[in-house]
């Protein structure tokens, strides 16, 4: 009862207020057609020892290497997962979800998110709403503790395939984004315990008539860096108040004739991560080709500078 109080003060103290924050068109380093990720609909990005590694909301079964090199990018094997068997079914929720969830293969995972701890990999289930551990081998087990009871009393998962979508391990406590209606971050400490938050809005930032939407998550510099796929922009937030002092607005990057997808409803920010040479999203284009070249269905890679403000 205390806790579900405190849980309740927090939504309130932390509700989404309209925050002022500088919106500034993003900078790009470069950017890539990543070789190999053909239908793979890469999701989830993180450095981890010096490595750019992402997964695929398609492949539940591997970890990608994304290689850099000169003006190529490569999407190869890193690590091939073993032993992670199929967790049971959530209970509860809307009833369309759990309709939804009988047409659903239970292996199907769907992998959003990644960060890491050392040589561990800790991987984010959008289908289970769990973290799964992968250690250096590529055993993989599944964490005790379960939030989405907790955060569907709140309000949150309600809609199916829009739940669980970035994953990011900052100070000692996991932070999870709830992607949208409503958007929301999970915060899941080393105890299991569960405190779940609004995000605060930022004045001037739009969603372009699309739902307000949280995509990926990354800590970098003291602060907590989200992806916020609809409106095209990448914030840079302070914790613990999840305020934002910047944001970065890569929409002109991503719509350029050059880059744009046949269909715009995909090729959206999916992975984000951050690290001194700057931020790097990930478009999902959902095996959609772009519309230069409608044959070639590679995922995008943006590498955005940071912007040149103070915090």
């Amino acid at each position: 009862m205390i806790k579900r109080f405190l849980l309740s003060v927090a939504s309130i103290l932390l509700a989404p207020l309209a925050v002022a924050a500088e919106i500034i068109p993003a900078k790009l380093q470069a950017s890539y057609w990543v070789d190999n990720s053909e239908g793979l609909d890469i999701s989830g990005l993180s450095f981890c020892d010096g490595k750019l590694l992402a997964v695929s909301d398609k492949n539940s079964g591997e970890i990608y290497w994304l290689v850099l090199d000169g003006k190529r990018a490569e999407l190869r094997t890193h690590r091939l997962l073993t032993d992670l068997e199929t967790p049971s079914k959530e209970q509860g929720g809307s009833l369309w979800v759990a309709f939804m969830e009988i047409f659903r293969p239970a292996d199907q995972l769907d992998f959003e998110g990644i960060s890491c701890t050392g040589d561990a990999i800790h991987l984010v289930s959008e289908h289970y709403n769990r973290i799964a551990n992968v250690d250096g081998q590529g055993r993989a087990s599944w964490q005790e503790h379960i939030w989405s009871p907790i955060a569907k009393a709140e309000g949150y998962l309600q809609k199916p395939n829009a739940s669980s979508e970035g994953l990011v391990r900052a100070a000692g406590a996991f932070w999870v984004a709830m992607e949208r209606e409503p958007r929301g971050l999970l915060q899941l400490n080393s105890k299991g315990e569960v405190s779940v938050f609004s995000l605060p809005s930022v004045a001037g930032l739009g969603f372009y008539g699309r739902s307000e939407d949280l995509a990926g998550l990354d800590y970098y510099d003291g602060a907590l860096f989200t992806l916020e796929r609809n409106a095209h922009a990448v914030c840079r937030r302070e914790l613990p108040s999840l305020e934002a002092q910047w944001c970065v607005d890569y929409r002109a990057l991503e719509e350029s004739p050059e880059r744009i997808y046949e269909e715009t409803r995909y090729g959206k920010g999916e992975g984000l991560a951050v690290n001194p040479q700057g931020i790097f999203v990930v478009l999902d284009n959902n095996n959609v080709g772009r519309a230069q070249v409608p044959q070639d269905k590679r995922a995008l890679l943006l590498h955005l500078t940071f912007p040149d403000v103070h915090h």
